[in-house]
């Protein structure tokens, strides 16, 4: 594609995948939560019992299918390469802290622009805080931040994480009563639209996200070192189709689907100091992995070993989250949670600087 049409692509896509996420709304998922990669990693982590937090678990179908529909298109684009081995146990707990940081916010960057398109303004404080992560990240970046080169791996080792997404979708169909799940009326983990629409949405978002390489925080990044717009304008098209998309269902159902304001928002505090800061770690960390945590599933479909191992790194971060008190609520976030964020903030630096300026960096 020509610069022109790449941009228009991207944007086509990011007008889909908008639609999907309200109409994911429409069809049961909790309000403003069409997608959110954190929150449904973490309800999977409950579902799967790391967590005992009974309000936020069950196996969410479109993080599935954001895999497989990243891997399907991969294997027939002929785009599937098993990578793996760049400091694979550093990306695994820069991943928790990003889920600290998204759980402290309450949602991931995907979320957050979801939720500004609901009109939730407390999400305003997370924009500025990611972007400023971003931009500290990219501050390392320009300074030769680097974790390392990856390594060819036999195919098996890529195709391990799309078997494993598979087998949980089996689970959730064939024997649902190995997992755990939200109780009705007991927490947004019983609010989900019917599987198949869920899978579908997430297969389609997987493989345009694959084909469109769409990353929050790649759009923020390549306008800051390159002044390049096309990813941005990606998620700007998510916001808007979205906002267009709530009104629309707003005027037809008479429900809210679009509530402007601070207060009573769903799954929201309105403290925009930890709004700010849980955001700012998780733009940092994310910098640092080379993608957001939606980028992360997409490279695990493609075959990226380091990537999955990422994404075991957010749901490891979401267990500790719920298992120790560091998650927010609709009442704010808790004393355990801001400590975490300001340990995940020394954390992160460290980690900046160990892989910029340490001299043995082949």
């Amino acid at each position: 594609m020509q610069r022109k049409g790449e941009k228009t692509v991207i944007m086509a896509a990011g007008c889909v995948i908008g639609v999907l996420a309200s109409l994911l709304v429409f069809w049961g998922n909790p309000v403003n939560m069409g997608f959110c990669i954190a929150c449904f990693l973490r309800d999977i982590s409950g579902a799967l019992g790391f967590h005992s937090a009974a309000a936020v678990q069950y196996l969410r179908p479109e993080i599935v299918g954001l895999v497989l529909g990243s891997f399907l298109l991969a294997v027939c684009r002929k785009e599937f390469s098993a990578r793996g081995g760049s400091s694979p146990l550093t990306r695994f707990v820069l991943g928790m802290f990003v889920m600290i940081g998204c759980l402290m916010f309450l949602g991931c960057p995907f979320r957050m622009i979801l939720r500004i398109a609901g009109g939730d303004l407390n999400a305003l404080f997370g924009l500025g805080g990611f972007v400023c992560g971003i931009l500290a990240g990219v501050f390392f970046l320009n300074r030769g931040y680097t974790l390392r080169r990856s390594y060819a791996l036999p195919r098996l080792e890529g195709a391990l994480f799309p078997v494993l997404m598979a087998a949980l979708l089996v689970l959730l169909v064939a024997v649902p009563s190995l997992l755990r799940f939200t109780e009705a009326g007991g927490g947004p983990g019983a609010l989900h639209a019917p599987v198949i629409l869920s899978l579908a949405a997430g297969l389609i978002v997987g493989a345009l996200a694959q084909h469109t390489r769409l990353c929050m925080v790649g759009g923020i990044r390549d306008m800051a070192l390159f002044r390049e717009s096309k990813l941005l304008l990606g998620f700007v098209a998510v916001f808007a189709s979205a906002l267009v998309c709530n009104l629309i269902l707003s005027a037809i159902t008479g429900a809210s689907y679009f509530n402007p304001g601070l207060t009573g928002q769903p799954v929201a505090h309105t403290d925009g100091l930890w709004n700010f800061l849980g955001m700012l770690l998780a733009g940092w960390g994310c910098v640092l992995l080379g993608g957001c945590p939606l980028r992360q599933l997409v490279l695990s479909g493609e075959g990226n070993a380091d990537s999955a191992l990422t994404v075991l790194g957010l749901m490891a971060g979401a267990a500790v989250s719920h298992n120790f008190s560091l998650a927010s609520s609709a009442d704010g976030p808790t004393a355990n949670g801001k400590i975490a964020v300001i340990l995940g903030l020394c954390a992160v630096a460290a980690i900046a600087c160990l892989g910029t300026f340490r001299k043995d960096r082949t």
